[in-house]
């Protein structure tokens, strides 16, 4: 049986899309949405932020645009502007979940999931009473960047076969 399920959790034949890409100035400024980003290990996006460490898990923040409409159902809101969430990367088509501790693409340049992205206290601000318990268990993907490029809008987001997984390590 274990055999199945390791086998069920490397099947990911579904290929995703670069939606949306949100850089962070600084902690209390708006979100900016721009077509391309450069991306290097260790740093993150460029123009983000992130100030973290270089082996910090979370140079990066992914968000699963098919949430949104759940998100907004919870809140009972029309819809959710996905700037409000404070992600990077808004990706279409693929589970996120499932790119947890794997290693994926996004155009040209390569990640690894690193788990969950919590929702923050900052959520209720943003989104009103009860967007902290809304976005529980929705909150994103945090991922490390493994190589160096640019990602842009319509990008493929691609995850790494196990073999691959092994190669690219």
């Amino acid at each position: 049986m274990r055999g199945n399920i390791e086998k069920l959790l490397a099947t990911l034949p579904q290929q995703g899309t670069l939606e949306k890409i949100l850089l962070r100035p600084s902690r209390e400024l708006p979100m900016v949405s721009v077509d391309r980003v450069g991306v290097v290990p260790g740093l993150g996006l460029e123009g983000d932020r992130f100030k973290g460490r270089v082996d910090s898990k979370r140079q990066v923040t992914l968000y699963q645009a098919e949430n949104l409409a759940v998100l907004a159902s919870l809140l009972h809101r029309e819809t959710i502007d996905p700037a409000l969430l404070r992600r990077n990367l808004l990706v279409q088509g693929i589970n996120l979940h499932a790119l947890s501790g794997r290693r994926f693409r996004i155009g040209e340049v390569l990640f690894e999931g690193a788990g969950q992205c919590h929702p923050c206290s900052r959520m209720e601000s943003a989104l009103g009473a009860g967007g902290f318990n809304a976005m529980r268990g929705m909150g994103g993907l945090c991922a490390k960047v493994l190589s160096e490029g640019t990602i842009s809008l319509g990008d493929a987001v691609v995850a790494l076969a196990d073999e691959q997984q092994q190669e690219d390590k």
